[in-house]
């Protein structure tokens, strides 16, 4: 089969979408099939052979985040002709509702068109004020996924129409398999994401850190991510900013080891999450998982089964959980088997599998439909049952 697919957020800026785009494509490449991802990226980024790169793109204030999106004439021209050149059976537009490749692409393909919507905003007055824009492109899609049932709500509630669920995916034996590393072993804890960007919740944490460091003294916080690192620890004591280690960006493998090595992963996030791909990795990677009471989080976590909650932005909450699992080896190991047990749902065999199955009823659906119509044409001109 012959996939394009299109990834609205910059693909030298690394996020979710860009990692699940990423690890499908991969999937499906090794399942034999012709894939190109169009994605906008940085003249000098290094892409992977099936990127097609649709020019700069430039920081938007979207969901609660900075995203670097591309749109305009040009784009939209480059976006015609990828799509010209490729032939494709199947196109799989990401975020086709954002000001990006996805709503222009949306706009100009032809064919069979699956959507993906990542984006969980249950109060987004700018989408519904551009829904009478959106509509047109957005009634060209033949079948519509949803990473988690709070993305699919967002979809619902704002632009109409269903989706069917289908999470983000991870390879998890990648994870499984990485080797701890010593330096990052013994008392640790471990936090991964944008450090200057505040929905990720590093705030949170280090507020919570003098209470956890005054309970369990030998604990090092390790912080993996981009973002001013002397800010980061403006508010904590002097004497306490020796035990954070700034690991700076970090490799996919660094990152796998780093999972592997920790005692406990926190996500402290405040908000404007719809999946949660990197509590998915935790637990394939073994790391007990403590998290903000997100919805999309406890879904991920199986309501608390998977992983420990806290409430959301309640700093003393997480200081006492995070005191609690680094007390008590027992749990950790409890909390490892029940992850390490669910993540298996999130494994690229069964979401890849969902995906493809996708594909395969959008495309035959056209094919039956082209079909009908060449029947209908042949008997309108009187060449029924001619060869």
């Amino acid at each position: 089969m012959k996939i394009g697919i299109v990834c609205p957020y910059s693909w030298d800026v690394p996020g979710g979408v860009q990692f699940h785009i990423r690890d499908l494509a991969d999937h499906l490449i090794r399942l034999g099939h012709h894939v190109s991802v169009l994605a906008p990226a940085d003249d000098e980024t290094p892409l992977p052979p099936y990127v097609v790169s649709a020019g700069r793109a430039v920081p938007v204030p979207y969901n609660g985040s900075v995203a670097r999106l591309n749109f305009g004439f040009l784009s939209a021209a480059r976006v015609r002709r990828w799509l010209h050149e490729g032939t494709f059976d199947v196109i799989h537009i990401h975020e086709p509702a954002s000001p990006s490749l996805g709503l222009l692409s949306c706009w100009a393909a032809q064919g069979p068109i699956v959507a993906t919507f990542h984006t969980s905003n249950p109060r987004s007055r700018a989408m519904i004020a551009a829904y009478p824009i959106l509509q047109p492109a957005l009634e060209k899609i033949s079948a519509r996924i949803a990473v988690s049932e709070y993305a699919r709500r967002t979809l619902v509630e704002h632009l109409g129409g269903d989706a069917v669920v289908i999470p983000n995916g991870v390879d998890v034996g990648f994870f499984e398999k990485a080797e701890p590393k010593k330096e990052w072993q013994g008392n640790t804890i471990g936090f991964i994401g944008r450090i200057d960007e505040p929905r990720k919740g590093l705030p949170v944490l280090m507020k919570a850190l003098p209470a956890i460091l005054a309970a369990c003294p030998a604990t090092r916080l390790l912080i993996a991510g981009r973002g001013d690192e002397e800010e980061a620890v403006a508010s904590l004591p002097r004497e306490m900013r020796s035990q954070v280690e700034f690991l700076g960006m970090i490799s996919d493998e660094d990152k796998a080891r780093l999972l592997r090595s920790v005692d406990v992963y926190v996500a402290p996030n405040t908000g404007g999450e719809s999946f949660g791909i990197i509590l998915v990795e935790a637990m394939s990677a073994g790391a007990p998982v403590l998290a903000s009471d997100l919805d999309a989080f406890a879904q991920v976590l199986d309501q608390g089964a998977a992983g420990e909650l806290f409430a959301v932005e309640d700093a003393d909450a997480l200081a006492t959980a995070a005191v609690r699992l680094l007390r008590d080896p027992e749990r950790r190991t409890e909390l490892r088997a029940r992850g390490s047990a669910h993540v298996r749902r999130f494994d690229w065999s069964t979401v890849g599998a969902d995906i493809l199955a996708v594909y395969e009823t959008v495309t035959d659906g056209a094919a039956s439909v082209a079909a009908d119509e060449r029947v209908g044409l042949r008997a309108r001109f009187g060449l029924a049952g001619r060869d």
